[in-house]
């Protein structure tokens, strides 16, 4: 009998966390999410089941709570094959200006607790001798700009964290991991702002490109969209004296 790989999808409540579960479950993986938020997760479970008809397992994790990262790795029924995470927030940049403690709340979210828990995973594949991480970036935080920087700043970080990570798996032969970079993307964390339509893209989109990283691609780094590696190439070239001047 041939046993399916199975994936866990760290921020699962979120619509890029639905998607890209539903891509693997159309695919035969074994899914489990794992949320802050299980209600929606298991919405987004029960949904992909009746897609699917695959059960999907439901995990409760507050990202945050870093003391307990390490005790939810150890605790899961099975280590997975492949683990996912989109976690993100996008947080609001005039109060990160004067809210220390929602500056913090961003910084930890993007940065510093997926991070945490990333190279928990990376241990534990190293020590059986297989796994996948895909860590869910951004292009924010390929240049500072003055509208998110907060946002940017703590997605430049996870980006420099999978990066080293990346260098130091390479290393064993063991572990891949994969950075994947959407610009931007029509959720519900998005849906107050007003986005190109020429260079927004749906979570579908960014789970087919998730998928097809992970399981079907050698590359290490993928931005979502040909079109955003493009600008986001010319981005970084603009001069910093006149980067200063535009409204970015």
């Amino acid at each position: 009998m041939t046993v399916s790989k199975s994936v866990l999808v760290i921020g699962g409540s979120s619509d890029i966390g639905h998607a890209t579960a539903l891509r693997y479950a159309e695919r035969s993986w074994q899914v489990a999410l794992a949320a802050r938020d299980t209600i929606t997760a298991q919405r987004n479970a029960d949904d992909i089941k009746a897609r699917t008809g695959n059960d999907v397992a439901v995990h409760a994790l507050d990202i945050l709570e870093t003391d307990r990262l390490a005790a939810f790795v150890d605790d899961l029924p099975a280590l997975p094959d492949t683990v996912i995470s989109v976690v993100g927030e996008l947080g609001d940049q005039a109060r990160a200006e004067r809210d220390i403690a929602h500056a913090a709340m961003v910084m930890r979210t993007n940065f510093e607790a997926p991070s945490l828990l990333l190279g928990l995973f990376a241990n534990a594949f190293a020590a059986r001798g297989s796994g996948t991480i895909v860590g869910v970036s951004s292009v924010a935080g390929d240049r500072g700009r003055g509208s998110n920087y907060v946002y940017g700043a703590a997605k430049a970080g996870f980006s420099q964290f999978l990066s080293g990570l990346r260098n130091r798996m390479a290393l064993t032969g063991k572990v891949r991991v994969v950075t994947v970079k959407p610009g931007f993307v029509r959720t519900r964390m998005t849906a107050h702002l007003k986005l190109p339509a020429p260079l927004t893209v749906t979570p579908a989109r960014v789970a087919a490109d998730i998928y097809a990283a992970a399981e079907e691609s050698p590359r290490d780094v993928i931005y979502v969209g040909r079109r955003f590696w493009l600008v986001m190439t010319i981005i970084g070239l603009i001069p910093e004296a006149l980067f200063k001047r535009l409204k970015l």
